[in-house]
């Protein structure tokens, strides 16, 4: 894919939400909305579609075959919520409405299926590990009657991809039977975009650290643009390589580009997040600088 389309820098959060943050022909999967609970950024690693494979418990206690499926996350609520759909393989649907209530600091978590309607949504509560799982519980009690949970965990999240498992376990969460298993895992060419999309961000770094405007202005596309703070749209290699040019007797120390969301669908792929940086002065003084941006 393309390494740079374009680049917006030095954005306001005070501009950019005036967006939308829902779903739209550009945000394929939503966006978390400032005003939203930080913990929104919970599931930003699970946002986009897998593909998954799901097994489950027979009633005579041993493992079915597997099942393939598609996990698909995404902002809903304008960036206020998260909803996750499941689409098996013989059609069936299912999905859950993600809410975190700041009083009880814990997500809820509403169920729903397309086999089985309800006139009152099952719901999970639970929160974010500190190793990075998501887990999440609801009374249930054990055949024999004994108390206890059925607990659902998302753990081994990574950009590849993630696994979840459903487990009844009882109050001191000693004794476990797991009856439902799902193995999910990104697609290849999402894997290999991604990967190009971080070399590409390092490279950038890089190349404005040794004042190479050549190759900054050769990330860009013919057609790509950048958008200043207090100063007009500039495109066209000429523009850009003034833009990046260092002046004489200046030195960039340091620069990085921290995306907090990357999104792939097609051929297109964008991703927003921080930058900053450290530039040695003609006064020779160290100066630090930091940010925010689009990359399409």
């Amino acid at each position: 894919m393309k390494s740079v389309l374009s680049i917006v820098f030095l954005i306001t959060f005070t501009a950019y939400s005036q967006n939308n943050y829902s779903v739209s022909a550009t945000n394929l999967f939503g966006l978390p909305n400032p005003e939203a609970p930080e913990q929104i950024k919970d599931y930003q690693s699970l946002i986009g579609k897998c593909n998954c494979k799901s097994v489950s418990r027979n009633p005579d206690q041993t493992w079915a075959d597997s099942v393939d499926m598609t996990w698909e996350w995404k902002y809903i609520m304008n960036g206020m919520a998260v909803q996750d759909e499941t689409i098996k393989a013989d059609g069936k649907h299912s999905g859950s409405i993600h809410q975190f209530i700041t009083d009880s600091s814990k997500w809820y978590v509403h169920y729903y299926a397309s086999g089985s309607p309800s006139t009152k949504l099952p719901t999970w509560e639970g929160s974010k590990t500190e190793d990075g799982k998501i887990v999440l519980y609801r009374n249930q009690k054990a055949p024999n009657g004994m108390e206890g949970w059925f607990r659902l965990t998302f753990y081994d999240i990574s950009d590849l991809g993630y696994k979840w498992i459903g487990e009844w376990t009882d109050k001191t969460e000693t004794t476990t039977f797991a009856t439902w298993k799902i193995d999910c895992t990104r697609d290849a060419k999402n894997n290999s975009d991604l990967d190009a999309i971080k070399n590409n961000i390092k490279a950038f770094s890089k190349a404005y650290m040794n004042s190479d405007v050549e190759a900054l202005a050769n990330m860009y596309t013919n057609d790509g643009k950048i958008f200043p703070n207090n100063r007009q749209i500039m495109s066209g290699k000429t523009d850009l390589k003034n833009y990046w040019t260092v002046p004489k007797g200046v030195k960039i120390l340091h620069h990085k580009v921290t995306p907090s969301e990357i999104y792939i669908e097609h051929n297109t792929a964008y991703d927003y997040g921080y930058y900053e940086g450290k530039t040695f002065t003609k006064e020779k003084k160290e100066v630090s600088w930091q940010g925010q941006d689009i990359i399409v």
